[in-house]
C-alpha cells in the first residue's frame, strides 16, 4: 500500500509541477537592456558555488570525524 501511495504521489507531483517556456532571446521586452541576455538574467553562480563546496565538504569532514571515533570506541 506505501508503495502503491509513493507511486500516486510521485505520478501527481510530475503532471502538475510543469516548467514554464523560457522568453525568446530575440523578445526584446521592453527592458533597455533585453537584447541578447542568457536564461537566467546572467546572474553569477560562483559565490553560491564555493558555498555550498565549502558546506560540503565540513559535512564531508563531520561524517569522517564521526565514523572514526565510533570506529575507535567499538
Amino acid at each position: 500500500m506505501k508503495k502503491l501511495f509513493s507511486i500516486a504521489i510521485v505520478l501527481f507531483l510530475s503532471i502538475s509541477l510543469s516548467a514554464q517556456v523560457p522568453p525568446s532571446p530575440n523578445d526584446g521586452g521592453g527592458a533597455p537592456d533585453a537584447g541578447n541576455t542568457p536564461v537566467g538574467g546572467g546572474a553569477p553562480i560562483g559565490g553560491g558555488l564555493f558555498v555550498l563546496l565549502a558546506l560540503g565538504a565540513a559535512y564531508g569532514g563531520k561524517k569522517v570525524y564521526d565514523f572514526s571515533t565510533r570506529k575507535l570506541e567499538e
